[in-house]
């Protein structure tokens, strides 16, 4: 198959096509619609952006019964974003079927407009597990007309812990039906879905050399000396992007660094799954429309988001698991597209960046981080550009006389009063950066912090807000605060990990610089927030951690020993997802 018009689609849908500009079918599209038109169940796999909602909206639009009222199509979709995503999908490519309706059926959203548009008779429900299943308990979802069920992104699904739904939503639909699951990974589960409710499937496998894209383009950067959120704006300001999506570990971060973007002047807007879903969809919205250029995002944003305009992706924290990078970064190079994917690398995650490069196949170059010169040239550039966009606009004659009027007046040549201006108007925002600072001989050699005199001998408990719950291991508590914080590594003492917060044993009398340089650090994508403990203690029993006499550095537990946290060293413990 050469072109969609040698597929037997329905002459509407291929017109809808062509307009939009497609002419030759992906690998896995030209591979699984034929199947799916004659009627076969189909197991297609194929990573993420290789055109699978075309490959089975087409051919279930091309079958459609436009007159009846009961939905005969089902389409299971693991994350919100997703199912909005597919629903979307399925409208567009219906631009010439009159009457046609399709609805998402997601969590996070009130059941009010979603019983109203079963009511209504979707041709298409797309929806998540777990509000699907709410639907069939309390009836407002009929699939006694469903001729078609499409699973996409099973194995996603399956991490997620939605199998035994996606089983209990196979075993309602009728006999009859015609299913077709999608999935970038076949493990034991999905195949025992495929060979229990599929009959007889087609097997498309559409694989690459590499796990991503040869068309992004990926960098990393060496966290070092220059804060994450400098790096950052220095890279915002350099690089020339048209959209870009920042990903972070924490909920709170997102919101953190958004304020602080805004505060900076970039458009910014944050999503995470604490934030409403009507006001998730619109910032999504205003990032396509360009009302924003930038988005702070959690993973929760990791599937289903296709923006064109998104040219960047940038790993503000480094993902868990080389899986969650590749679809973080799918989110640019979609459909041929170019794209740019920077990845913020701490000299203790070296380790994971190495597990990436080996996961997907690729080198990951490392990338210079654009200098304070570099940042002051575009900054410069852009405010001449500005005075010469001001011009061509005109209508400046009123602010001439004024100029004229105050020069003649107060005898001020016309230059300083246009620096004056122009001091007005960039406010207290310096216009330039700062020349860095020379590093000493001590930092050039290390690498480290610089560590500060504490007097005095006694020791004093105190309180940080990282615990089990971010992943926080001693080694890397230690690290932070000796390394990034500049404290002594042999003033500090016992460990004790919690929950929700750490107490960590230092130095009573701590200078009052260096608490606030402590203040700014940060560990598992989290700010320590130190402070006095107050009436809280260590507990010594076993699970802090006692440090030897004379020892210079905390090595963390030896392999196989427990450490604070209770988690054996060298073994994995998964991050809790989202709430989708």
């Amino acid at each position: 198959m050469s072109t969609f018009d040698d597929l037997d689609l329905d002459d509407r849908v291929r017109k809808v096509v062509s307009d939009l500009g497609y002419e030759t079918p992906s690998p896995i599209q030209a591979e699984t619609i034929p199947s799916l038109l004659a009627g076969r169940d189909v197991t297609g796999q194929a990573q993420t952006g290789t055109g699978k909602t075309a490959a089975f909206a087409l051919p279930i639009l091309s079958r459609i019964d436009l007159d009846a009222k009961k939905p005969q199509a089902l389409i299971l979709a693991p994350t919100r974003e997703l199912a909005i995503q597919v629903a979307e999908a399925f409208q567009r490519y219906a631009a010439n079927l009159p009457g046609f309706h399709v609805l998402p059926i997601y969590g996070g959203q009130s059941y009010g407009p979603q019983l109203s548009g079963l009511r209504r008779g979707p041709h298409v429900v797309v929806g998540t597990p777990g509000r699907l299943i709410d639907h069939l308990e309390r009836g407002s979802l009929d699939l006694s007309g469903l001729t078609n069920v499409v699973l996409d992104e099973a194995d996603e699904m399956l991490r997620m812990g939605f199998i035994e739904d996606v089983e209990k939503i196979l075993q309602a639909v009728p006999e009859s039906r015609q299913v077709a699951l999608f999935s970038a990974t076949m493990p034991k589960a999905i195949r025992s879905i495929s060979q229990s409710y599929l009959h007889n499937p087609v097997e498309v496998s559409v694989k690459s050399s590499t796990a991503t894209a040869t068309n992004i383009n990926q960098r990393y950067w060496p966290v070092r000396g220059v804060h994450k959120l400098d790096a950052l704006t220095r890279i915002l300001e350099v690089e020339s992007f048209d959209a870009m999506i920042v990903f972070v570990r924490t909920k709170q971060l997102t919101e953190e660094l958004t304020e602080k973007l805004q505060a900076r002047g970039f458009s910014a807007a944050a999503i995470n799954g604490d934030i409403a879903q009507a006001q998730r969809e619109r910032t999504i919205g205003h990032l396509r429309e360009g009302r924003i250029d930038i988005l702070v995002a959690t993973d929760v944003a990791a599937r289903g988001l296709d923006v064109e305009r998104i040219s960047h992706v940038l790993n503000y924290d480094i993902p868990h698991d080389s899986e969650s990078y590749v679809h973080r970064i799918g989110r640019t190079g979609r459909a041929g597209r170019s794209g740019e994917a920077i990845l913020f690398v701490s000299p203790r995650e070296r380790h994971m960046l190495r597990s990436i490069e080996k996961a997907t196949r690729q080198s990951i170059s490392q990338m210079e981080l654009p200098s304070v010169e570099a940042v002051n040239d575009q900054r410069l550039a852009r405010f001449a550009q500005s005075i010469t966009d001001t011009l061509a606009n005109g209508e400046l004659s009123l602010f001439q006389d004024l100029v004229q009027e105050y020069e003649r007046t107060h005898d001020v040549p016309a230059a300083e009063i246009a620096a004056a201006l122009a001091s007005m108007v960039q406010g207290d925002r310096p216009l330039l950066l700062e020349p860095e600072p020379e590093p000493t001989e001590n930092s050039k050699r290390s690498g480290k912090a610089q560590a500060f005199e504490i007097s005095g001998d006694e020791t004093a408990v105190f309180r940080v807000e990282v615990g089990r719950r971010n992943r926080v291991t001693p080694s890397a508590l230690v690290g932070a605060l000796a390394n990034e914080g500049g404290v002594p590594s042999k003033r500090i003492g016992h460990i004790d990990i919690r929950a929700e917060h750490t107490l960590v044993e230092l130095p009573a009398e701590l200078p009052d610089d260096l608490l606030r340089k402590l203040g700014k650090t940060q560990v598992a994508g989290r700010g320590l927030r130190i402070r006095r403990a107050g009436d809280e203690v260590l507990d010594r029993s076993g699970n802090g951690r006692p440090r030897k006499p004379g020892r210079d550095k905390f090595k963390g537990p030896r392999k196989g020993q427990r450490s604070s946290g209770g988690v054996r060293s060298g073994a994995s413990k998964r991050p809790a997802r989202e709430h989708s």
